[in-house]
């Protein structure tokens, strides 16, 4: 799997172009805004986008979601049925932070633990992790070692659990239990800052490495 990272918004959150270099089909991952910039990359990659990958509804994530599925006409994968709670405020996160034309959606699919989703050849593993989000799904593929892990996971920290439906145990159970197994030496994608590995942050988080009690 390749993967262009675009940090989009001012929160700089990494919205990425991920696609089959077989086949040169691809997705959008948490497109939430600069949506011009998101397609010129696609563009310039020669990517054909087949669809759009959510992992939750937080309006720096989802906020172009609606608008480049209906200009497009992509369907939208993603996240688990629990992030209608934030999917539904998007117009209203919107609003709050200076997003126009922010608005909800309902995914032509929404996604379990245990689910796959195809892009060209490739076929990624869904896993929901709440904590951050109560719906909050990652996307991973085992062939490249390479997962999209939204805002469960980041280098030397952990997705906020202050807002409403946010758990602090629980999202570090998602970790622990859904992340690590995909095995040590796989990097992920966060969704704001540099990329890092499960293996680093097993020994270095201070949130959730394997020396951290909760």
């Amino acid at each position: 799997m390749k993967v262009a990272i675009v940090p989009v918004t001012p929160f700089r959150q990494n919205a990425c172009v991920v696609w089959d270099p077989d086949t040169m089909v691809g997705a959008l991952t948490d497109p939430g805004g600069d949506k011009d910039q998101l397609l010129a990359v696609a563009k310039q990659q020669g990517v054909t986008l087949e669809k759009i990958l959510v992992t939750h509804g937080h309006i720096d994530h989802a906020g172009a979601v609606a608008d480049i599925a209906e200009q497009l006409g992509l369907p939208i994968e993603g996240p688990q049925k629990e992030e209608t709670f934030w999917i539904d405020k998007l117009e209203e996160q919107g609003s709050r932070f200076g997003f126009e034309g922010a608005r909800g959606f309902t995914p032509n699919r929404w996604l379990e633990d245990g689910d796959q989703v195809t892009l060209g050849s490739m076929t990624l593993d869904v896993r929901h992790c709440p904590g951050h989000t109560p719906g909050h799904v990652i996307f991973f593929h085992a062939a490249s070692k390479v997962a999209i892990v939204g805002d469960v996971l980041f280098r030397g920290s952990v997705g906020r659990t202050d807002f409403p439906r946010g758990n602090h145990a629980q999202l570090i159970t998602s970790i622990r239990e859904k992340l690590w197994p995909l095995g040590d030496d796989v990097t992920f994608v966060p969704g704001h800052g540099e990329t890092s590995t499960f293996g680093n942050e097993r020994m270095s988080n201070p949130y959730c490495s394997d020396f951290v009690e909760v």
